[in-house]
């Protein structure tokens, strides 16, 4: 009998050493170590504010055609990405969701991206006040800061607008702020354009619209969405078929370019946002 008790006391305390080993454990790995909102709890999101996350990142993408390269949640994957890479380096600011749903145009008749099939079109005042709504939700919660990430030059003067909108004395946000970065989509159109030329890339291949610069750029960030099939096509893809430019030669390592571009000033420029508030 002492001997089963002996053997009964040796085995709890196997057990409960291991249970202590194992809660030790996931307590270690159940830390939020993401920078996306969705990834969190309600309490871990409250104590990374309280730990000094005050920048709220709200990434906005759109659902839209891209052509027969690339897939219609091309700016959504992007604007996700990128906005993970530049909170990262940031230290101090978490990523809200990704605002899919943007104005693209006239629905009837349809126009622009609109007339290819997939594309989502909505007003721009729900657009605007989705922006709206979405900046004073995460204010409210203790951000500081409050920063627009938009991927599509469509719809730049919309978060202009309501940045603005929130700075007047009449929004009641406090010493909290809202910022439309155009910095984020303007280096696209700009050194980093600059970058493609200097590979020997013409403007013409390099384009406006699911052409080289954008492929690549959705080649470093997000390969998934590019169809290789038809990026490797024999002939040059036509406006008639979504696309403004030619993306054959696209590769990640032009569109890493693009990405240090982005994420790099990105980062300067809200720290200096950060540093004069």
């Amino acid at each position: 009998m002492a001997t089963i008790k002996v053997m009964w006391r040796r085995g709890m305390a196997s057990l409960l050493l291991g249970w202590a080993v194992s809660s030790c454990t996931w307590a270690a790995t159940s830390a939020p170590a993401s920078v996306y909102l969705e990834d969190m709890t309600s309490p871990e999101l409250r104590d990374r504010i309280a730990q000094g996350a005050t920048i709220a990142l709200i990434p906005i993408g759109g659902t839209e055609q891209n052509g027969p390269v690339m897939t219609l949640g091309k700016h959504n994957a992007r604007a996700r990405a990128l906005a993970g890479m530049i909170a990262r380096q940031l230290g101090d600011a978490v990523v809200a969701p990704v605002i899919s749903y943007v104005p693209e145009g006239s629905i009837r008749p349809p126009a622009a991206h609109m007339r290819f099939t997939g594309t989502i079109s909505i007003p721009d005042s729900a657009f605007e006040g989705m922006l709206e709504g979405a900046a004073r939700s995460l204010i409210q919660h203790g951000f500081r800061t409050v920063v627009f990430l938009g991927d599509h030059g469509g719809y730049q003067k919309s978060e202009a607008r309501v940045a603005a909108k929130l700075s007047q004395p009449g929004a009641k946000l406090g010493s909290a702020r809202v910022v439309a970065l155009r910095t984020y989509y303007d280096v696209t159109q700009q050194g980093y354009v600059a970058d493609l030329k200097t590979k020997g890339h013409s403007e013409a291949e390099i384009g406006t619209h699911a052409g080289l610069a954008d492929t690549s750029l959705s080649l470093a960030v997000d390969p998934q969405s590019v169809r290789q099939e038809a990026l490797r096509a024999s002939r040059p893809w036509t406006p008639s078929e979504g696309v403004y430019g030619d993306p054959r030669r696209a590769t990640a390592d032009l569109g890493q370019m693009g990405v240090h571009r982005i994420v790099a000033s990105s980062v300067e420029a809200i720290r200096e946002l950060a540093g004069s508030h």
